[in-house]
């Protein structure tokens, strides 16, 4: 990685930037929301600018890679999964990371709280949903994240903070726009309406990117995942 660590205060900096003004801009406090550094692919150099910008939480998207780059650092940061998750790496995911932000069945739910029992802790969680209706992307149907709701919350060893998801992509800028427009307002509406019928906060709403923070905070994001706008493209090969 080329970056020095001044270039990514500045990038961190403007992002800040654009967190506040859309916040500013629907009468939202710019701390109501975090701003996720997605360091996946990167170098553990990435991660180490992130805790000495004083930015809480590193995303990381393969647990193998993030179990090697933990390792390899002391940086107060807490780690979140937000790649897709196999059953199979439960476990092993269950004991590396701070909260894991792409559950999006009842088998994986079954594996981490089996997993969380085993290790003795409570793990937090996200329910992915796939609140776009997109094809391309993981997480539960919307129409079935009621369900998935009620089985997280029988997991006596999850703890169950919100709901994430991930916009679709258009045939141009016009036609994201929309997509995220629309994904973000189906999120926050499920979660109030879940919020109501079971009398829990679910205070997390995980959507936003580079591309679209914005419109993910005019609906109520309270975590911006950013990669691109901090650390660049991402290398072609992953680590």
């Amino acid at each position: 990685m080329t970056l020095t660590f001044e270039e990514f205060s500045r990038r961190a900096d403007a992002l800040r930037a654009r967190i506040a003004a859309a916040c500013a801009a629907v009468g939202r406090a710019p701390d109501d929301v975090e701003l996720l550094a997605v360091t996946k692919t990167h170098p553990v150099a990435a991660a180490d600018f992130a805790a000495r910008y004083g930015l809480r939480g590193v995303g990381e998207n393969r647990v193998q890679e993030a179990v090697e780059k933990r390792a390899q650092t002391s940086a107060p940061l807490r780690w979140e999964l937000i790649g897709h998750l196999q059953s199979n790496k439960a476990r092993l995911a269950a004991q590396h990371f701070d909260r894991i932000q792409s559950v999006d069945s009842e088998k994986l739910l079954r594996h981490l709280d089996r997993a969380a029992a085993e290790l003795g802790r409570k793990l937090p969680v996200l329910l992915q949903i796939n609140a776009g209706d997109d094809p391309a992307k993981f997480g539960a149907d919307l129409a079935d994240a009621p369900r998935l709701l009620d089985a997280a919350l029988a997991c006596a060893h999850l703890q169950i903070d919100g709901f994430m998801t991930i916009a679709p992509l258009g045939a141009d800028a016009a036609e994201t726009a929309a997509h995220a427009a629309r994904t973000f307002a189906n999120l926050r509406t499920l979660r109030d309406d879940l919020a109501a019928r079971t009398g829990r906060p679910f205070r997390e709403l995980s959507m936003g990117m580079t591309g679209d923070l914005e419109a993910a905070v005019a609906a109520g994001s309270t975590i911006v995942r950013v990669g691109t706008a901090l650390y660049g493209e991402r290398p072609t090969q992953a680590a």
